[in-house]
């Protein structure tokens, strides 16, 4: 175990002082027991590294807010700890964290594996949107519902003591570091540089994962030029605890022969060796044998997306989406036409491409001018868009008040009377939990 400085990552070893590192990342909302049962078969032949993120576990409440910065803090606890070249495995948040590794660090990354993991998680508004209900309501709507995202029906039915320990993780959890991973998962999208991971990498994943579905990692095989797909049947999310034969099986496979690259192509079954005893966390009970694998080789490359400099109407489309939200973005854009092109071109370049980018200011501060603002000329359609923005950009329901209590001094109680209503109403729909 680590004393943990800011600019590092708290972690563990197992397994001899003379192995190969083999790092093992988590995923959101977890800790390093997520591994517990790889552990005992990994660290027979390798030196198992494993971290926490920041605020999850004993980890230390520094958050970040980018997979790079996530990535360059275990650099710099490896460089700490002299080592240079490893293998690496991880889940969701983890896996993307991998992928940084490996895009920016390849001579590191020996070999790769990404778990229920994705080259873009979701939509950017719906971790923004996660953010904005925990901080209102904290985690525990995340932590309830955190079963149905990380496993099958059948397994939260059978193994309730693991459920229930799953949950515990979450509520846990720091709640800003929480936050901060959210904003990190928002920004995220390596789909155009997928060709550019060139360790040997496997893609495993759930076959009932809801959340990085089978089709998102299906993505990562065709973009990664050396990648190789592991679906395992009956096994949503976390497929390390729910399936812990299948996925250490497979890790052993992979890690154990990076050094040579598949080029088959069709699929190859592969069957899961049968469980063998190890050591878990207290209220953790036997898992049940895993099911049959298919492996399946890399098939064909991604779509190019083009890159290029940003001008004032990338960088204004960039941060008008981040802050209004794809879906008002979407609908604006479509309802134009040549009256009103001009405009919509106007307002992305200079009000959303050149101030709201401005460095003087932050994008908390910049909201809550903005609602005095909107407030003080009576402008409340703006005022209910600016509001759902103001909660996207960290303002808390409790800083919405004090901004219309302090505009209502010196703009006017009829006004702010107004502004109440039209915030009461907004905030209500937007930090309302997930059922």
């Amino acid at each position: 175990m680590s004393e943990t400085p800011m600019k590092t990552l708290q972690y563990r070893f197992d397994g001899p002082e003379d192995g190969p590192v083999l790092i093992l990342g988590p995923s959101l909302g977890t800790t390093w027991h997520m591994w517990d049962r790889q552990v005992p078969e990994l660290s027979r032949r390798w030196r198992v590294l494993r971290y926490d993120l920041p605020g999850h576990g004993g980890s230390p409440a520094h958050p970040a807010s980018a997979i790079g910065d996530l990535a360059d803090r275990l650099i710099a606890t490896l460089d700490q700890l002299g080592i240079d070249q490893f293998g690496y495995a991880g889940c969701a948040i983890g896996g993307a964290i991998g992928a940084d590794l490996a895009l920016r660090h390849p001579h590191r990354v020996a070999s790769l594996a990404l778990i229920s993991s994705s080259p873009r998680f979701g939509t950017p508004d719906s971790w923004r949107q996660r953010g904005v209900v925990i901080r209102t309501n904290g985690l525990d709507p995340i932590a309830r519902t955190a079963p149905e995202r990380w496993f099958t029906t059948s397994f939260v039915t059978a193994q309730p003591a693991i459920v229930d320990w799953a949950v515990q993780m979450v509520r846990t959890t720091d709640p800003g570091c929480y936050i901060a991973a959210c904003e990190a998962l928002a920004a995220y999208d390596i789909r155009s540089q997928l060709g550019q991971i060139g360790a040997p990498t496997l893609v495993l994943v759930g076959a009932d994962d809801q959340v990085t579905p089978p089709a998102d990692a299906r993505v990562l095989v065709a973009g990664i030029p050396d990648a190789r797909l592991a679906l395992v049947p009956g096994t949503s999310h976390l497929t390390p605890v729910e399936q812990p034969s299948a996925a250490t099986d497979l890790l052993v496979r992979h890690f154990a022969s990076s050094g040579q690259s598949s080029h088959t192509t069709g699929m190859t079954a592969i069957t899961a060796a049968t469980p063998k005893p190890v050591l878990t966390p207290a209220p953790t009970p036997p898992m049940a044998p895993a099911s049959p694998i298919a492996e399946i080789a890399p098939a064909g490359q991604p779509a190019h997306v083009p890159t290029g400099q940003p001008d004032s109407r990338a960088r204004g489309i960039k941060v008008r989406r981040e802050v209004l939200g794809d879906a008002h973005v979407d609908a604006a854009e479509a309802a134009v036409d040549d009256f009103t092109a001009d405009f919509q071109d106007f307002i992305t370049r200079y009000a959303w491409g050149e101030v709201w980018t401005r460095p003087a200011l932050d994008r908390h501060t910049r909201s809550v001018v903005t609602l005095t603002a909107l407030t003080a000329r009576g402008h409340l359609d703006e005022l209910a868009l600016h509001t759902r923005a103001a909660l996207r950009n960290g303002l808390t329901p409790a800083e919405i008040k004090e901004v219309l209590l302090h505009t209502a001094v010196y703009c006017g109680v009829p006004a702010a009377n107004a502004a109440f209503a039209v915030a009461q109403r907004v905030i209500q729909e937007e930090t309302r939990p997930e059922a």
